[in-house]
């Protein structure tokens, strides 16, 4: 993460932007003390989306159109053992 004046940010801007959309977080400051952060859309920092995820190899995609489509949920009964459970979910 870099730091960049606001004088620096209105004589530079368009080089910024585009510091910030190849993924460089940029910290704003007035007088020294920041104030502001560029940074790319997205995920906030530290949470990866599910096809961050995919594009760098972490996980594999899931098989219906590339789109993450949760499972529908499933009626459980208590007293029940996991892997009978499991054999008719299967």
């Amino acid at each position: 993460m870099s730091e960049l004046g606001i004088r620096q940010l209105r004589a530079d801007a368009a080089a910024s932007v585009r510091r910030a959309a190849s993924g460089e977080h940029i910290v704003i400051s007035i007088g020294g003390r920041p104030i502001a952060q560029l940074g790319p859309l997205g995920a906030p920092e530290g949470q990866a989306r599910l096809s961050d995820l995919v594009a760098r190899g972490l996980v594999i995609a899931p098989r219906r159109g590339g789109v993450y489509q949760p499972t529908p949920a499933v009626s459980v009964w208590s007293g029940g053992r996991i892997d009978k459970l499991l054999r008719d979910i299967r």
